[in-house]
């Protein structure tokens, strides 16, 4: 007798739907075989379905059972098969209804007494299973929310394996999980994180760069001495870059899924990720990797913020990773057997100090480190890194008054309103173009189009290029920048002062 149910792969971000088939022979020796490239935790899925069938109060006889996951090129990888393999196992011997499997995803990992654990992975299988048609989707009680997020597909919370049965007979019907809050209810949620633009003291022309790097989503390197502050400016951005669509929410959503690092009780992103890894940090653990490839960090700063402090403390290597991803907005991660690609359009922000005291051009300390010295650290970062940082800006010391004072700038709030003032004026230009969402997005054909500049400013420019010797790319990235700063001077074509401020952040080497 054969039954067959439906679960779901996870390759990369992509769900793929898998037919688990069942096969019952009792009069065969008894075996428990499961086929299709399963790896060892799937293969250890015969002793979790026998206990939780056995301890649900179901029959699971001796006999012999062949589990075949198909398609059968795709490797199937984790827990979240025992559910469907469970469910199939009861159906082919006459223990659940078998035309109440029809169009139904089973997911969820079970536990000896039979209960159905938690799964990363949810929100791409749900979207693979209303993709694929399907009507219903069993998951365990906590993925429910996060399953709940898309919609046109009914979510069924699962307690336990004897719960689902009962269900599945129609004694003891389990109700769809139901949102009770909406989106907007959802969004408005205060992060605690959070630091108020308002709450540094001083710094103006520092805030003034993190205001342009948010317009344009600009990368950005911050240079000064230890305690001046770059860290909790650093931390301070998210708070006034512009707030995530649903469609954005989503994706990062599906991105933190897969890696399994949704916090409890939230089930969706809704502020603009923050990631701050250490400079011990791995080139996997950066871009993702691993043999069965996840997500890394500058994939899980997915439309948020990368901040690399310390900057020139992480490995040469680890750094140069970086180059293709700041680019294309993607890393492609090969194996073997598969190819995967991860989206990672994030905003670079780094910080550094001048030297390896620290101290280079400090007004309050002397710096101890020898010329050598100093161009070995600076060295440590590439020339075609630096190139890749929009904004350079020194962070001087605050003065005493400043830090005492009780004059408050503006707050993280007044200053968002006009990164989203300009942010708006390159939706609409960028309108019809799904692969630009912001001016640091654009390529050499948009740039020529949409960055125009007065006379006066391409003569400046010009100038510029050739005292600077500047690189194409460096070209090109100055014209995006003033194109930003013309964006939130409300200015439809790039001026002189626009152009100069572009200039000013040019990337550049520390000297002694």
């Amino acid at each position: 007798m054969l039954a067959r149910t439906y679960a779901c792969a996870v390759l990369g971000l992509d769900g793929h739907v898998i037919e688990v088939e069942v096969d019952f022979n009792p009069t065969a020796l008894p075996a428990f075989i499961i086929v299709g490239l399963p790896d060892s935790a799937v293969q250890e899925s015969k002793e979790r379905v026998r206990a939780a069938i056995k301890n649900s109060g179901l029959r699971f006889p001796m006999k012999r059972f062949v589990v075949n996951l198909a398609p059968a090129d795709i490797r199937k990888v984790g827990p979240a098969y025992d559910l469907a393999i469970a469910i199939g196992c009861l159906a082919v011997t006459d223990q659940v209804p078998l035309h109440k499997l029809d169009n139904a995803m089973f997911i969820g990992e079970l536990s000896l007494d039979g209960s159905v654990k938690h799964i990363s992975g949810v929100l791409p299988i749900a979207y693979s299973a209303q993709q694929s048609g399907f009507d219903k989707i069993y998951v365990a009680v906590e993925d429910a929310p996060e399953a709940a997020l898309l919609p046109n597909i009914e979510v069924i919370p699962v307690p336990s394996l004897g719960h689902l049965v009962e269900h599945l007979y129609d004694l003891s019907p389990i109700p769809p999980y139901r949102r009770s809050d909406d989106r907007d209810s959802l969004f408005h949620t205060p992060s605690d994180s959070l630091i108020d633009m308002q709450d540094i003291k001083g710094q103006e022309h520092v805030k003034r760069a993190l205001e342009v790097a948010a317009a344009g989503f600009h990368n950005l390197l911050m240079v000064g001495s230890p305690g001046v502050g770059k860290t909790l400016m650093a931390r301070a951005l998210p708070g006034i870059l512009p707030s995530l669509t649903w469609e954005e929410a989503l994706e990062i959503t599906r991105i933190y899924s897969v890696a399994d690092s949704l916090s409890n009780g939230h089930n969706l992103i809704t502020h603009r990720p923050f990631r701050s890894p250490h400079h011990t940090i791995s080139e996997a653990g950066l871009v993702g990797g691993g043999t069965i490839p996840r997500p890394g960090e500058i994939s899980l700063a997915h439309l948020g913020v990368l901040f690399l402090d310390e900057f020139p403390e992480f490995g040469i290597h680890t750094l140069e990773v970086l180059r293709q991803p700041l680019e294309d907005k993607k890393v492609t991660i090969s194996r073997a057997r598969v190819a995967l690609e991860f989206p990672s359009n994030f905003m670079l922000v780094a910080a550094m100090n001048p030297c390896p005291c620290g101290y280079l051009h400090d007004p309050t300390h002397a710096c101890t480190c020898t010329d050598s010295m100093i161009r070995k650290y600076q060295q440590k970062i590439s020339g075609p890194i630096i190139d890749r940082l929009d904004i350079h800006v020194d962070v001087p010391r605050v003065d005493y008054d400043k830090l005492t004072g009780q004059i408050r700038g503006e707050s993280s709030q007044e200053v968002r309103e006009r990164v989203e003032h300009a942010r708006i004026l390159q939706r609409e230009r960028f309108k019809g173009m799904p692969h630009l969402h912001a001016n640091a997005d654009m390529r050499p054909k948009e740039i020529e189009h949409f960055c125009q500049t007065t006379p006066e400013a391409a003569q400046l420019l010009k100038v510029t290029l050739h005292k600077m010797q500047l690189s194409a790319r460096a070209y090109h990235r100055i014209l995006k920048l003033a194109r930003t700063i013309a964006d939130l001077d409300g200015s439809g074509i790039i001026s002189v002062p626009h152009l100069a401020e572009a200039i000013q952040y040019r990337p550049r080497r520390i000297t002694g």
